[in-house]
C-alpha cells in the first residue's frame, strides 16, 4: 500500500482517521504527542474518558467523531499503557499496529505518534503495515471489501527529508510484505497448500528477486536419501518436496542456512490426533513460510550475507501407505531412526533438512518448526522457544529483542539425552512425556554436528486461534520472520563492524 511520511499539521491532514495516542498516569489518561489538536477537542476527549471507557492500556483503541474540529472525520485514540518519557519500539509498534488492524474500511490513515527518531520511526510504520492485514481469499467480494485494510498510510514525523528515514521505512515495508506472505500461506487452507502448491508458491514469490529456487521431487528425494521427508509423506496422495532457495550476494560477509518444517497438513498420521482442533494444523507449516519470505526479504533487501532457506514440505496422513509406528527409517547421510509415533513428524523432515543445511558448511543454521504441543504447555501462545548452541542461543534472543518477537531461551539437559535411544536404530522419534520440547530439540542436534546452530519451537505463537492483539491477526501469525532477518543483519554488521 502506499505509505508516506509528512511533516504537515495532523490536524489538517485529510484522512479518513488520525490516530494519536493515549497513556494512563496515576490521575488517569493523557494525550501523548497530539499538541497540534484543538485545545477544545483534547479537552473534550480528556473530560468523557470515562464515559467513553479511554483508559490508555496497551492495546486499546478508541474512535471519536471529531465534529469539523480537524479535517480527519475520525480520531482514533490507541493506547501505550503507562505514560513515560520514551516509549519502547515495540510499544510504538503494537500500538500502531492495533489502530490499523481495527480501521478495516478507511481507505487513508495518518498516524502521529512519537515518531521524533529513525527507531520510533521504524517502529510506528512497521506496526501500521503490520496490523493492516486481512486475509479474504475466501471471502465473497462485499465481504472482503468490508474487512479490507487501510490503503495509504501517511505517517507524521519531522524526519521527513532524513535519509535515514527514508531506508527505515523501505526496510519496514520489506519486513511487512515478509510476514503478510507468510500469513497468507499459513492461512491457505490445506487442500489448496499442499506440497506441491507450495514449491510452486516458494517459485513465484523468488520471481524478480536475485534468489535461486531448487525442487527436489520424491524421486530426486530418494535418490538423494532424504528419508524423513519421504516417510512423512508416503501417506498422503499429494508427494513431498525438499525446496532449496539461495541468495547468494557477492563477497557476502557471512553464510547463514535456515530450515524449515513444512506439515501442510498433520493430521498426526496412523498416531491420529484428536479430533477437536485438527482444523488448525494447516498450520504446521509455519516454519517453512518464514524460512522461504525470511529469505525473499533478506534478497530484497540486498543483505550481504549468503542466506540458504530449506523448505521440508510434506502432508502428514493416515493410510494404507502411511508409515507405521515401528517402521526405522534412514535419515539423509545414514542414520537410522525407529519411528514410534507418527505425530512426532516435524523432527523428521527437520533432520534432513539439517543434514542437507550442513553439508554446505554454513557459519550458523537456524531452524524453525511448529514442533511440540509441550513448547505450549511451556511458555503459552505468544512466546517462543529457542534451543542450541550457547551463543547461537543469545543471538537469537538478542535479534528477537531487538525484532519485537518474543523468544525464551531453553536447555538442551544431557540427561534427557537417553530416553532417545533405541532398541533397534541409532535413534527413537520420541522420548517419554516429561520435557518433551527439550527432547525435541535433542533429537535435532543429533543432525548438526559441530555447526553452530539454533532450534526455535514456534508451536504456540504461529497460529494465533484467539482474538487479535497488537498488530497480531487472528489465525497466521509470521513469527519468526522478524527474528531471523534480525539474526542476518546482526551477523553482517558485526562483520563489516570488525573492517
Amino acid at each position: 500500500m502506499p505509505l508516506t511520511l509528512t511533516a504537515k499539521d495532523p490536524a489538517r491532514l485529510a484522512a479518513d482517521a488520525l490516530v494519536v495516542a493515549t497513556a494512563t498516569t496515576d490521575d488517569g489518561v493523557v494525550l501523548v504527542s497530539a499538541d497540534a489538536l484543538p485545545a477544545a477537542l483534547r479537552n473534550h476527549i480528556l473530560r468523557a474518558a470515562v464515559t467513553l471507557g479511554i483508559t490508555g492500556a496497551a492495546d486499546e483503541v478508541r474512535k471519536v467523531p471529531t465534529a469539523g474540529e480537524i479535517a480527519a472525520p475520525v480520531l482514533v485514540l490507541t493506547g501505550l499503557g503507562a505514560k513515560t518519557d520514551r516509549y519502547s519500539a515495540e510499544t510504538l509498534r503494537r500500538a500502531a499496529g492495533a489502530a490499523t488492524r481495527e480501521l478495516a474500511g478507511a481507505e487513508s490513515v495518518a498516524l502521529a505518534l512519537p515518531a521524533d527518531d529513525v527507531e520510533l520511526l521504524a517502529a510506528v510504520v512497521e506496526g501500521a503495515l503490520l496490523g493492516a492485514y486481512s486475509y479474504t481469499r475466501y471471502r465473497d467480494a462485499k465481504a472482503a471489501a468490508k474487512s479490507a485494510p487501510p490503503t495509504a498510510l501517511e505517517i507524521v514525523t519531522p524526519l521527513v527529508r532524513e535519509g535515514a528515514a527514508k531506508a527505515a521505512v523501505a526496510r519496514a515495508e520489506a519486513i511487512a510484505a515478509a510476514v503478510h506472505a507468510t500469513r497468507d500461506l499459513i492461512n491457505a487452507a490445506p487442500n489448496d497448500l499442499f506440497p506441491e502448491a507450495f514449491a510452486d508458491l516458494a517459485k513465484a514469490a523468488a520471481k524478480g528477486t536475485s534468489v535461486k529456487v531448487t525442487v527436489l521431487d520424491e524421486k530426486a528425494l530418494a535418490a538423494g536419501g532424504y528419508g524423513g521427508i519421504l516417510a512423512v509423506g508416503q501417506g498422503s496422495a499429494r508427494g513431498p518436496r525438499l525446496v532449496k532457495l539461495s541468495y547468494a550476494p557477492s563477497r557476502p560477509s557471512a553464510k547463514v542456512a535456515l530450515v524449515g518444517k513444512g506439515i501442510t497438513f498433520d493430521s498426526g498420521g496412523i498416531s491420529i490426533k484428536p479430533a477437536a482442533g485438527m482444523e488448525a494444523m494447516k498450520s504446521d507449516m509455519s516454519g517453512a513460510a518464514a524460512v522461504l519470505h525470511t529469505v525473499i526479504a533478506a534478497a530484497r533487501l540486498e543483505l550481504p550475507v549468503a542466506v540458504t532457506g530449506w523448505l521440508c514440505i510434506a502432508e502428514n496422513m493416515p493410510s494404507g501407505s502411511a508409515q507405521r509406528p515401528s517402521d526405522v527409517i534412514t535419515i539423509r547421510g545414514g542414520k537410522t531412526v525407529e519411528v514410534l509415533n507418527t505425530d512426532a513428524e516435524g523432527r523428521l523432515v527437520l533432520a534432513d533438512g539439517l543434514v542437507a543445511a550442513v553439508e554446505e558448511k554454513p557459519d550458523v543454521v537456524l531452524d524453525i518448526a511448529t514442533l511440540t504441543g509441550a513448547q505450549m504447555v511451556a511458555l503459552g501462545n505468544r512466546v517462543s522457544a529457542v534451543m542450541g548452541t550457547d551463543d547461537v542461543r543469545a543471538e537469537v534472543i538478542d535479534a528477537a529483542g531487538v525484532a519485537g518477537e518474543q523468544f525464551w531461551p531453553m536447555p538442551l539437559p544431557e540427561d534427557l539425552r537417553p530416553g532417545l535411544n533405541s532398541k533397534f536404530a541409532d535413534l527413537a522419534n520420541i522420548s517419554d512425556r516429561w520435557g518433551g520440547m527439550l527432547t525435541a530439540g535433542l533429537f535435532l542436534k543429533e543432525f548438526v554436528g559441530s555447526t553452530p546452530w539454533a532450534h526455535l519451537d514456534i508451536a504456540g505463537p504461529a497460529y494465533n486461534e484467539k482474538a487479535a492483539h497488537g498488530y497480531t491477526s487472528v489465525g497466521g501469525t509470521g513469527v519468526g520472520v522478524r527474528t531471523m532477518l534480525a539474526v542476518i543483519e546482526a551477523r553482517a554488521a558485526k562483520v563489516a563492524a570488525k573492517k
